[in-house]
């Protein structure tokens, strides 16, 4: 056991574990030495409110290696409910147009989704977070999706609340939609990725509240930010991952977990 330091970058959407029984949120960013590091499982939406963590926050959290995932970057927490194994630090801001935010993410960045693709499925790296910058967005589409939980994932709920109190716990809405960008590499090659982001999830709930109910408004509103916003005026750049069941099976076994979107820095040109 070890306690580190992480940057947090990376919140996706709280999702219902089958494995663990419970809602479960994936969170990752980077260490000291700006390696990656994956914190899972993790029941964020249960921590007590002053340990609820926010992106681009240093903590400090008592992690070991994770032995049932071959992903290097992936580590687990120790009684992550117990309040004096989670300190929280400074959050990084936005000043100066993301400065210190740039200094601390864009150490490397992918620009090629075939190299990456072959680090994530090679024994001597199995590379499974990354930064990763697009060439050109070419759209960001909604399609629909499951309403509902699926019925194994009810299931775990149930049953572990057979042993476990809940009454004060709302598990979390299922969003009723897939978010994907389609976009282009350096070489050209077209993906289609889905976005996980949590930022985007409630942004989502948010806009519905706003349109009463309306969901055709809700996303327009959210393709509004998400294409219009940050892929046609910010500076956009993806934080990537993979799943483990998915990772050495998938033809390509990323997706979109955060987006990283200071705004577009323009060079003057001097005349003289």
């Amino acid at each position: 056991m070890a306690k580190k330091k992480i940057l947090i970058t990376v919140k996706t959407y709280p999702t219902i574990s089958v494995n663990h029984g419970d809602e479960i949120v994936c969170t990752a960013g980077f260490d000291e030495e700006g390696n990656w590091i994956r914190i899972y499982p993790v029941p964020y939406r249960k921590l007590d409110y002053h340990l609820q963590y926010k992106k681009y926050q240093w903590i400090e959290m008592d992690l070991v290696k994770n032995t049932n995932d071959f992903r290097p970057e992936s580590y687990r927490p120790i009684d992550i409910e117990k309040t004096n194994l989670i300190i929280l630090h400074e959050k990084i801001g936005t000043n100066d147009n993301w400065a210190y935010r740039k200094q601390l993410v864009l150490n490397k960045v992918y620009t090629n989704i075939s190299e990456l693709i072959i680090e994530a499925q090679s024994k001597d790296k199995y590379t499974s977070l990354a930064v990763f910058k697009p060439t050109t967005i070419k759209d960001f589409v909604i399609r629909p999706a499951l309403r509902d939980w699926n019925n194994k994932q009810k299931a775990a709920l149930q049953q572990q609340n057979l042993f476990e109190e809940r009454n004060s716990f709302n598990v979390v809405r299922k969003i009723p939609f897939k978010f994907s960008y389609i976009f282009e590499d350096i070489n050209g090659q077209e993906c289609t990725l889905m976005n996980e982001d949590w930022e985007l999830g409630a942004l989502f709930w948010k806009c519905l509240k706003k349109h009463n109910g309306d969901e055709n408004a809700a996303c327009a509103d959210v393709k509004k930010k998400y294409f219009d916003d940050f892929a046609l005026t910010k500076d956009l750049y993806f934080y990537l991952g993979t799943t483990k069941l998915h990772q050495l099976r998938a033809p390509n076994p990323f997706i979109i977990i955060g987006t990283f979107h200071p705004k577009k820095e323009y060079q003057t040109k001097l005349c003289f």
